[in-house]
């Protein structure tokens, strides 16, 4: 009865014959892993610049649109920031290639929120 002492719980899945080989850490297939995507995305937004938080009207019939732009946060946290800022400005928005686009006028009010989360964010434009 000498048997290993590990756990299922314990044990980690290196191999599937379904997805081939998974991430240690995520437990997806090595092409589908998170954690490096996550990683990527934080090294290459380190470098990206500041946030500027702006207003454009190009192309939305004269109306206003806020703008933010440089944020370096992995798509789902990304998301939910766009979700509380959205909900703190009490309107609709997206987000474009990375990009938060909150429609209105809420420049003041987003650089005060991110600087409340800790985000250094500069206001862009007149």
């Amino acid at each position: 009865m000498g048997g290993s002492s590990k756990t299922p719980s314990d044990a980690h899945l290196v191999y599937s014959t379904a997805t081939g080989r998974l991430c240690p850490q995520c437990q997806r297939a090595v092409a589908d892993c998170v954690c490096r995507a996550q990683a990527k995305v934080q090294s290459a937004g380190a470098a990206s610049g500041p946030v500027r938080v702006g207003r454009q009207t190009q192309g939305r019939g004269g109306k206003g649109v806020t703008v933010i732009t440089g944020l370096s946060l992995a798509p789902v946290a990304l998301e939910s920031l766009a979700r509380e800022l959205k909900a703190r400005c009490g309107s609709g928005g997206r987000i474009v290639e990375g990009v938060i686009e909150i429609q209105g006028e809420h420049r003041d009010t987003v650089v005060a929120e991110l600087a409340r989360r800790g985000i250094s964010a500069k206001r862009a434009g007149g």
